[in-house]
């Protein structure tokens, strides 16, 4: 089900960045933390803090006579973890900064607990006429664990404390022309905090990791980062607040959405090959795997006294089969058709990949066309993305730039890489070939260095 492998690509967003290599507590990287999907009090949020006190997701879907769609919101309530020391002589507890342990050192740590909120079977025409808001409502908690060594002596206690968490869910839609709907989901916490808190302070009253999974019955969602021509307007009429939503599952499959507060594509899925989850969504679990392999002994027991994701990571690196470990270092998806070997005598093409006669041109003398022009390099263009595939694409847009080439890729895809003409580094970029590539629909030919289509 769609379902199921959004539910993947979820869980990989709701731990991007909670624990992060070197995976141990004292490290500078792990001292700054919940970086992503922080819906913070308002109180705190409008004094002038980062982190937002909404998240908003507006999607859009092309109904059926019935349509009905499944709410789930997930996020992590901060708990803060602290360690204290048996003392002997009095039978009490003192905190401490470390309890040392036979395989592990335990320290103080803010962990996530998992919480979501699931509102099932919304009729979406209803929502048209009246909004349904729902209360997310977290209680606060204690929870204490005694600690033992290998001989059954208790050495310690762990003390875990949460703060209660009181935000709002509301749910609402409207009709836009040419049949669409506009679902709107939107989180706030209005929750009560002190007026000096500080960012800890916030923190634990605050929704982290947030991210909203929809699904559809009897209708389907419209891409907004590659919306058919029809609804280019009204996805670009679209307001998302520190989210991004995507379509999940199978590629062509429009019944479930991702709405993250990571950049995503369509269709993001993870790598079969992983053996499990880094808490880094862009890893490259061979490199990570080695690197957690070139930690000492000592940083290894801090690593997995501080967390229990940690804890996994570092065993499972340390167990890693060798036939696991093969698959991490590359894969090929997929092969094209080989092309006909060239006739005795003949020149081997230098591009032999592509698929096609313009493409066996190098990328300097290749040409696309654009509109009634072909673009080679030397042409002037106009830069208008559309796809939204990166936050650069908002700083770029609008603005001329100089194409360098046009490449192809194994999928015979055609790109097309420019500089902009106003970067003071364009010289030295075509100098070592760094470019931008977009693709053509994403240009405007300006006049000077093209050739006319035919």
């Amino acid at each position: 089900m769609s379902l199921a492998q959004a539910q993947l690509v979820a869980d990989a967003v709701l731990y991007e960045g909670y624990v992060l290599y070197p995976y141990r507590a004292s490290a500078a990287k792990n001292q700054v933390r919940w970086q992503f999907g922080v819906v913070a009090p308002r109180a705190y949020s409008e004094r002038g803090a980062t982190e937002p006190w909404v998240m908003q997701t507006e999607s859009l879907i092309e109904p059926g006579e019935t349509p009905v769609v499944d709410v789930t919101v997930r996020f992590l309530q901060v708990q803060a973890r602290t360690v204290e020391e048996a003392l002997a002589e009095s039978g009490g507890f003192q905190r401490v900064e470390s309890i040392p342990l036979e395989d592990q050192t335990l320290v103080p740590w803010e962990e996530g607990v998992e919480r979501l909120l699931e509102v099932p079977g919304l009729d979406l025409r209803a929502l048209l006429t009246a909004e349904r808001a729902m209360p997310l409502e977290v209680p606060g908690g204690e929870d204490v664990e005694l600690v033992d060594d290998a001989t059954g002596v208790v050495r310690g206690r762990v003390v875990r404390e949460r703060w209660p968490i009181s935000a709002v869910l509301r749910v609402s839609a409207e009709a836009l022309p040419g049949s669409l709907l506009r679902l709107r989901v939107r989180i706030e916490n209005p929750g009560p905090i002190d007026a000096g808190a500080d960012r800890d302070d916030a923190l634990r009253r605050s929704l982290v990791g947030t991210h909203t999974l929809l699904a559809v019955r009897d209708g389907g969602f419209v891409s907004l980062l590659d919306p058919p021509g029809w609804a280019q307007a009204a996805a670009a009429g679209c307001e998302n607040l520190h989210t991004w939503p995507v379509l999940v599952g199978d590629a062509g499959r429009r019944d479930v959405m991702l709405s993250s507060p990571i950049i995503l594509y369509d269709y993001p899925h993870v790598a079969p090959e992983s053996p499990g989850d880094l808490c880094d969504a862009t890893e490259i679990d061979e490199i990570l795997t080695l690197r957690i392999m070139t930690l000492t002994e000592e940083e290894k027991r801090e690593a997995r006294g501080t967390d229990a994701r940690a804890r996994r990571i570092i065993e499972r690196s340390e167990a890693i089969p060798p036939e696991i470990f093969d698959r991490l270092h590359g894969v090929i998806r997929y092969l094209a058709p080989p092309k006909a070997a060239p006739e005795e005598g003949a020149e081997r093409a230098k591009w032999a990949f592509s698929l096609d006669a313009q493409a066996e041109a190098s990328p300097e003398e290749a040409s696309v066309g654009v509109g009634r022009v072909r673009v080679t390099k030397g042409a002037r263009v106009r830069l208008r993305p559309r796809r939204r595939a990166d936050s650069m694409d908002v700083f770029l847009d609008g603005r001329t730039a100089r194409v360098e080439g046009v490449y192809r890729d194994v999928d015979d895809e055609a790109y097309v890489a420019v500089i902009p003409e106003d970067d003071p580094g364009a010289d030295l970029h075509s100098w070592y070939g760094r470019f931008l590539y977009f693709y053509p629909d994403e240009i405007e030919p300006l006049e000077s260095g093209l050739e006319k289509g035919h």
